[in-house]
């Protein structure tokens, strides 16, 4: 019976992730496993949002430290969403496939524009062969990332 539910788990979790632009995880609707996505460039750091100052943005609930970090991403959450909707962005890149993304995994890399993006990985191990190759992982994962939010 166990096999089972494992099974149907796995084949409705697929369905599920296949074209979300925000990775929630299986169980919940938090982007980022409810870490404030704005101190990562304010303070640049991973720190645990406050269920007192959440806002939704495309389908996921976003939670923040502080209403000040809440208000910025409210006047311009593409500034602040992860890349990949927060999906393991070497995954979309070297696989053409989403992965959960770590929210303690993570790097912000500036743009061509010196726009300041954040990117997260699944894992530290796969963060170090992200880290490889940055700009050749971007450059595939923008390629990648729109065919795998229709499929």
């Amino acid at each position: 019976m166990k096999a089972l539910m494992g099974l149907l788990l796995l084949f409705v979790s697929g369905t599920v992730l296949a074209g979300d632009a925000i990775y929630t995880g299986f169980f919940s609707n938090k982007a980022l496993d409810g870490y404030d996505t704005v101190a990562y460039f304010t303070e640049g750091k991973p720190v645990k949002g406050d269920s007192a100052y959440i806002t939704e943005y495309k389908g996921a609930e976003w939670y923040f430290s502080s209403k000040q970090n809440r208000e910025l991403f409210v006047k311009n959450p593409d500034k602040y969403t992860p890349q990949y909707g927060g999906f393991c962005a070497w995954a979309v890149a070297a696989k053409n496939d989403r992965a959960p993304g770590d929210p303690l995994q993570w790097t912000i890399v500036k743009d061509s524009d010196n726009t300041p993006k954040l990117y997260l990985n699944y894992d530290k191990k796969i963060k170090q062969r992200w880290e490889q190759d940055i700009s050749g992982f971007i450059a595939m994962g923008d390629k990648n990332w729109p065919a795998l939010l229709v499929n």
